[in-house]
């Protein structure tokens, strides 16, 4: 139900989740004559009624959306087929033509009495971009941020609580600025732990959260197979450590926010893709860990450990550019892994062989006229068919066509001479791909 006199009554009927009572209010909010409303991607609509306090109405169906929007502009006289019903630009443009003839933004002294003065100027910064960009630059050029940071230890060693919920507040919104320069200070391994120590005093919380502690004594970093390079090994902690802070110790963005942490998700992109290149160049890496995954005195678990490894390898190449990621597989190739995959499906251990399965995917997806051709050289190689690769064929052949689901599940469940009957009938279907 929907009853507007100047106020914006919404009235939810919950039918999937059954959270509240039928008919019960979840939002009363003023309709402002000033305040900017914006209508995005036909069924949202967002808009700010204090300092960081913002709000989204998400509708089911368009119909719905349109009806508010129409009630909402009926109140503030505005013609609904607008997008937004404030001219932002207008009303910022002396703001703007303020910042643009000032030299630069001036920040307070940073010292322990001056932290809320700080966070405050961090604050107002945020809603527009040219103070954003100012107090970017004036955090890149003095240094700034290993200044607070110092000051964050003083504040811990004090038990000083107000300036652990003010440091707090000054990162996120730091984190909100967007900007890569500051991201590869905050995330070098003298800063990154303690930027993480400064998020966990979240002033919403009634106690600190934990997660130095979990990542330097709960989270474990195990080498499968021993990483020389140490900027490699330096670049793997960190995007594990920025993947920890924006999944698990960032507060979820609001609407408004979300954008405003896309060099965020960049930089973990590009680390991955880094990772990737660095772990494709070792040579000696891959050779130890083929010929790891293939030794029969391997043990259960290492090999367990190896093909998962192998897996999240494989998954990271996906971030790849496509040639880039051709590259990447014929590496893979060239090293043997179709052979290894070939080993790795006739072992008894279900767990390796539905990884090895996932791996096989991989292959199969970005490369499947590499995997075809192993197979046809397979086959060719053995005159008596049993003695030939059934599990290979027939998941070559599953992932080829519609019935995956169904042959990757006789291949886990048959016995060995059914696998052989598929794989001579699905011979003849290899032969008939290829031609």
């Amino acid at each position: 139900l929907l009853r507007i006199r100047k106020r914006l009554k919404i009235h939810m009927h919950v039918n999937k989740w059954n959270f509240f009572f039928l008919g019960s209010l979840l939002l009363e909010s003023k309709i402002n004559p000033n305040t900017a409303y914006q209508k995005q991607q036909d069924t949202l609509i967002v808009w700010s009624e204090a300092e960081n306090y913002d709000l989204a109405l998400s509708f089911q169906e368009k119909a719905g959306c349109d009806e508010i929007w129409e009630k909402i502009c009926q109140v503030q006289g505005k013609d609904p087929s607008v997008d937004i019903t404030q001219d932002l630009v207008d009303e910022s443009e002396e703001e703007r033509f303020d910042d643009m003839s000032s030299p630069g933004l001036e920040l307070p002294s940073c010292e322990l009495s001056r932290l809320e003065e700080i966070a405050e100027l961090v604050a107002s910064s945020l809603p527009s971009p040219l103070r954003r960009e100012k107090l970017a630059l004036a955090l890149e050029n003095e240094g700034y941020i290993k200044k607070l940071l110092e000051i964050f230890h003083v504040c811990e060693d004090l038990e000083n609580i107000e300036g652990l919920h003010h440091l707090y507040e000054i990162i996120k919104g730091i984190f909100l600025l967007n900007r890569t320069a500051l991201f590869e200070v905050m995330f070098s391994e003298e800063c990154i732990m303690d930027v993480i120590g400064c998020l966990e005093y979240d002033p919403s919380l009634s106690q600190s959260r934990k997660h130095r502690e979990f990542l330097t004594k709960t989270a474990k970093f195990k080498e499968v197979i021993p990483i020389s390079d140490p900027e490699l090994k330096q670049k793997i902690h960190q995007t594990y450590r920025v993947q920890y802070i924006q999944d698990m110790v960032l507060p979820t963005p609001s609407v408004f926010e979300e954008n405003m942490l896309s060099t965020l998700h960049s930089f973990i992109f590009f680390n991955k893709v880094e990772i990737v290149g660095m772990l494709q160049e070792d040579e000696k890496f891959l050779t130890d860990l083929f010929a790891q995954l293939t030794d029969e005195a391997t043990d259960e678990e290492k090999r367990q450990e190896l093909v998962n490894f192998l897996k999240e390898f494989c998954a990271f190449s996906q971030t790849l550019q496509p040639q880039n990621r051709d590259a990447f597989f014929k590496t893979l190739s060239n090293m043997g892994i179709l052979p290894a995959l070939e080993v790795i499906l006739g072992m008894d251990d279900a767990q390796v062989r539905s990884a090895a399965t996932d791996i096989f995917s991989y292959l199969v997806e970005y490369n499947p006229s590499m995997v075809r051709e192993f197979v046809m050289q397979e086959a060719q190689q053995n005159d008596d068919v049993s003695r030939g690769s059934p599990e290979m064929c027939v998941l070559s052949m599953a992932y080829s066509h519609d019935g995956y689901r169904i042959l990757n599940y006789h291949v886990f469940k048959s016995s060995v001479s059914q696998v052989r009957q598929m794989f001579a009938c699905l011979c003849i279907l290899v032969w008939l791909c290829v031609k």
